[in-house]
């Protein structure tokens, strides 16, 4: 016997659905792309735009699962410890929702 899938059990599989959620999230939206140009450290990011650092590992950790970000680089602190230093893989996000299901294109960085 097959089992059913729910609307919601496929949107949670769907990857322009996550992009979607993503991209909408404002959070997300500035971490993602104030580092386009130049990458920042999860610190970094979280002064800047005052969103306390675990969320801003959460929200990197979302977009990195989806390929929106990547570690560019390693960087040492004067105390010696390892930060990532993330980067934006994308520069550009246009959606359209004409038609029933939204489309998304991406512009690599």
């Amino acid at each position: 016997m097959k089992k059913k899938v729910s609307l919601a059990q496929l949107k949670k599989y769907d990857v322009n659905q996550k992009i979607l959620e993503a991209l909408a999230d404002a959070q997300s939206r500035s971490i993602l792309f104030s580092i386009i140009r130049e990458g920042m450290t999860a610190l970094e990011l979280s002064e800047k735009y005052r969103i306390p650092l675990s969320s801003v590992y959460k929200k990197i950790s979302d977009l990195e699962e989806l390929t929106l970000v990547k570690v560019d680089r390693w960087s040492l602190s004067e105390s010696g410890k390892k930060f990532k230093v993330y980067k934006s893989r994308i520069s550009r996000a246009e959606i359209s929702i004409r038609k029933p299901e939204p489309t998304i294109i991406l512009s690599p960085n």
